[in-house]
């Protein structure tokens, strides 16, 4: 189990002065905890016993054995393929059967990793139109990102996806509004531009930021107002989005059928702008 999950389980037997610990902890986790141990007392006006005390109600046996776990989460957040990869991995009968139900758990599993409230609430920021919304993920996640935008930009304006040149960003940056909505995708291993973009983004007139992100959290998410965290783990060579890829659907379909009709009026107005119709191709 993660710090992190672990802090979560016991909020309800914290102290005060334990409260104060924990949310410093999750405020920036989990580079918080790599601090010494009289920092982190400073940091947070407790004490050396009162941390003491505190890992130990978390399960560990002193401060290093605390420390030594959230570095362990650190060193799984940059595994790579090459990391990943195992060739004694067992299967469930043929290649693709297991396959599919090992995709089947992730998606399962991301049911539990973001509350219904925090779904409506970052649903409920996509939708707004008053809100201007800048899209970008990683490597690969930004496949993700497109698909998210492009349903988007078909149920409401003032939606852009930033390129993956960083060159043209200081423009979308210099565009966004107090009020904005920045959405960030960012799996493992973790482009350290985009944790760039995400603190740029919070100085000055800050946009709201959404990271969606796996358990081990993007160093995106300092920066982030909300901070989904979902199941990447295949237990293969590659991690699989596909959970990721079923929220971001769960997210499209609540907004568009929860706005219908300004969804239906959008589209038909978009599809009438097609360049390529059915009449078109007749001729």
């Amino acid at each position: 189990m993660q710090v992190r999950e672990r802090i979560t389980r016991i909020e309800g037997d914290l102290t005060a002065a334990e409260r104060k610990l924990s949310a410093a902890l999750l405020l920036d986790y989990p580079f918080t905890g790599l601090d010494t141990i009289q920092a982190l007392a400073d940091k947070t006006q407790t004490s050396s016993p009162t941390i003491s005390r505190f890992v130990t109600k978390l399960g560990f046996n002193g401060y290093q054995d605390f420390q030594r776990h959230l570095i362990a989460e650190l060193k799984e957040g940059k595994h790579s393929p090459l990391d990943l990869h195992r060739g004694d991995r067992p299967r469930v009968g043929g290649f693709l059967e297991d396959f599919i139900a090992r995709a089947s758990h992730i998606v399962a599993a991301s049911t539990t990793s973001i509350s219904e409230a925090q779904f409506n609430r970052v649903t409920d920021l996509l939708a707004d139109p008053r809100r201007g919304l800048h899209v970008i993920g990683g490597r690969i996640s930004d496949s993700l990102a497109l698909y998210l935008t492009r349903h988007m930009r078909q149920m409401r304006s003032g939606v852009s996806h930033l390129p993956a040149d960083p060159e043209t960003w200081p423009e979308h940056l210099l565009g966004m509004k107090s009020r904005d909505v920045l959405f960030i995708v960012d799996f493992r291993r973790y482009q350290p531009i985009l944790c760039d973009l995400a603190r740029r983004a919070s100085e000055g007139p800050a946009p709201r930021i959404v990271l969606m992100t796996d358990k081990w959290l993007s160093p995106v998410s300092r920066h982030a107002n909300e901070v989904v965290a979902l199941p990447i783990e295949s237990g293969t060579v590659w991690d699989s989005y596909c959970g990721a890829l079923a929220l971001v659907e769960a997210m499209v379909t609540r907004i568009a059928e929860d706005n219908w009709e300004r969804t239906r009026k959008r589209l038909e107005a978009w599809d009438a702008m097609r360049l390529h119709n059915e009449d078109d191709v007749n001729d």
